[in-house]
């Protein structure tokens, strides 16, 4: 269990499964840019809550639900909770995360989701099987199942982010198709990548300066 006062934003989980290196860059360094792609997602995010919460027969939404998890290690918001009336008059739990653009090739989104789940199954005492990504660009929305390797997944992932958060390491560039959109692009500086380190730099001109003597 870890203590209220390390717990780490649910959002950057999201940010880790895209690239290690955002993540650390935001949540560690403290560094943040916005780019036209990251303020239609803030948009969308703050119209869903300001939203409020509704009832429509069986199904209740509340939105804006606050998230806390003392095992994970994790604090946040889900942009809305469905909770669905069962035939035996109880209630079944379905966060629902909002994103402005498509379904991804990764499992970005689908962590994030996941790791939502996971802070309302300690919370409320229950089991939720699935959950729900809806994709502004194309009005959809997507099932998905939570798998033990999902959550597996999230668990890894939250470790290794906490590690990463004691260290207050940022790891090296790894430059991927996805930095041509991100908005860290001129403060991570992914054109870097194959540049040599500091030391590889002085290893190098102290060797040089050895072969020029006589």
């Amino acid at each position: 269990m870890y203590n209220p006062d390390d717990l780490i934003m649910l959002s950057a989980l999201q940010h880790y499964a895209f690239c290690p290196r955002q993540c650390a860059l935001i949540h560690v360094e403290q560094v943040w840019q916005e780019n036209r792609l990251t303020a239609e997602g803030r948009i969308l995010h703050e119209h869903v809550h300001e939203e409020g919460n509704e009832s429509r027969g069986n199904v209740r939404i509340e939105r804006g639900t606050s998230l806390r998890s003392l095992e994970l290690g994790v604090i946040g918001k889900a942009d809305a909770v469905e909770y669905h009336r069962k035939a035996d008059g109880s209630w079944q739990a379905f966060p629902v995360e909002y994103k402005r653009g498509k379904p991804k090739p990764d499992h970005s989104d689908k962590i994030q989701l996941c790791a939502q789940a996971m802070c309302l199954e300690e919370m409320l005492c229950c089991d939720i099987p699935e959950a729900y990504l809806y994709y502004a660009a194309v009005k959809r929305r997507e099932r998905v199942e939570l798998t033990p390797e999902l959550r597996a997944a999230v668990r890894d992932a939250l470790a290794e982010m906490h590690r990463l958060y004691a260290r207050g390491h940022t790891p090296r560039v790894k430059k991927r198709p996805g930095c041509r959109s991100c908005a860290m692009r001129e403060v991570c500086l992914p054109g870097l990548e194959k540049a040599r380190s500091a030391v590889e730099y002085i290893r190098g001109a102290i060797d040089a300066c050895r072969e020029e003597k006589p």
